[in-house]
């Protein structure tokens, strides 16, 4: 198989262009001019290539190479084109440059496939301009709500449904049938956090994308003043916050791995130094890949804060605005990932994803299987996001013979 290297380097030179953030990293929202252009881009990249290339209704992007003794059984693999607000080169970009390196290569190499391939570029994961997230899986598989983003907008007041008509797409047809052509899907990412690259491998295989509960929590108490009331009289919502932070992170390190919890958000008001804070807002997330375990901590955690706000005399409002399962990949396609990587010698491991992708979207609906290529000290959604080209390259030369099996063999 051929060195991929210079390919790659090519292919993202010219990709990483177009959205480049002045101030460093990468800039791509959901139908911006720079999301618009880089669709466009890739559209023209796919058809000089060979490749039939087309929009589905919201935007997301297809180039296919028809196959010819299945041409209704499709191979699908590709990523999200959107990025988060000053992030790197790699996150989503890397799936649809892989994908598209693969598909371009094994074309050359063994013609026509027997099943049809499609690399996909998807309109939107990371919920970066508007608060929505998987917007472009989710329109594949059939389970997006046009009233989940019919009244919602983005932080200058510019309405989702108006970006997107702007943009040139619109809702999907409802009186139109889902597809049922897709017979797999292969999702390539870096892995954005430092696991492989601690343990010295090249492939993390994984098997598992974790759960997820998300809060938005408030304490009431009573704004003071700082120096007139006495610290037993005071209804201090910091105090209240940092009982809960403490507690719940001792019990989260004392379960351990794989659950990870994180209050990332933390707003006192008034917010002056000289004011006791009556009111404090803050997040919580927390992951597990088992989702008894998950809905144990969690509802452990929401009985502790109620009790600590109540010892402080303290409301507490919580709302879980995010509830999402653990999702399995294809046990299938997990073993069929490993058994490529034994046999070609790859130094890899299977692990569980930390963090959402659009995989966990197509996996209920089809057999899916992703991933990792190792990141340089974990670091990602950055300007200093980076991976060893090497081990970009690496990463397409499996991609390219796990769609070689799924798509040539019978």
């Amino acid at each position: 198989m051929i060195d991929f290297t210079q390919r790659f380097t090519e292919l993202s030179e010219w990709l990483s262009k177009i959205g480049a953030d002045p101030t460093g990293g990468m800039t791509r929202l959901l139908y911006t001019q720079e999301w618009i252009d880089a669709q466009n881009a890739l559209k023209q990249r796919f058809i000089d290539n060979g490749l039939d290339a087309q929009f589905d209704e919201i935007g997301n992007l297809f180039g296919r190479v028809e196959g010819s003794k299945y041409p209704n059984e499709t191979i699908l693999s590709g990523s999200h084109i959107d990025t988060v607000v000053n992030g790197g080169n790699l996150d989503g970009q890397y799936g649809i440059e892989a994908a598209f390196l693969a598909i371009q290569y094994l074309k050359e190499k063994y013609g026509q496939p027997l099943r049809s391939l499609e690399v996909v570029s998807m309109a939107e994961e990371e919920g970066s301009r508007f608060p929505y997230v998987f917007w472009g899986s989710k329109n594949i598989v059939g389970i997006a709500k046009n009233s989940d983003v019919e009244n919602i907008a983005d932080s200058k007041s510019n309405k989702f449904v108006d970006a997107m008509r702007n943009a040139g797409f619109d809702f999907r047809d409802n009186a139109k049938p889902m597809r049922s052509d897709i017979k797999a899907f292969v999702e390539i990412h870096i892995e954005q956090g430092n696991v492989l690259e601690m343990e010295g491998k090249q492939i993390g295989v994984v098997n598992n994308i974790v759960g997820q509960r998300r809060y938005n929590v408030s304490l009431k108490g009573q704004s003071n003043h700082a120096g007139t009331t006495p610290m037993g009289y005071r209804k201090d919502t910091i105090y209240g916050f940092s009982q809960i932070c403490f507690e719940s992170i001792n019990k989260a390190k004392k379960m351990g791995d794989p659950l990870v919890l994180t209050f990332g958000k933390v707003e006192p008001k008034p917010g002056v130094v000289n004011v006791v804070p009556g009111y404090t807002t803050f997040t919580i997330d927390c992951r597990h890949t088992d989702k008894k375990a998950l809905v144990d901590f969690t509802t452990e955690m929401e009985a502790d804060m109620e009790r600590i706000a109540k010892e402080q005399g303290l409301i507490i409002e919580i709302d879980r605005w995010m509830d999402e399962d653990p999702i399995p990949m294809d046990k299938d396609l997990v073993a069929k990932l490993e058994g490529i990587c034994k046999r070609d010698n790859y130094n890899f491991r299977v692990m569980h994803s930390g963090a959402g992708h659009d995989s966990q979207i197509f996996a209920p609906k089809v057999p899916t299987v992703m991933f990792f290529v190792p990141s340089i000290n974990g670091v990602s959604h950055n300007p200093a996001e980076a991976t060893k080209v090497e081990d970009l390259a690496e990463g397409v030369k499996v991609l390219a013979q796990t769609l070689y099996e799924l798509a040539y063999q019978e």
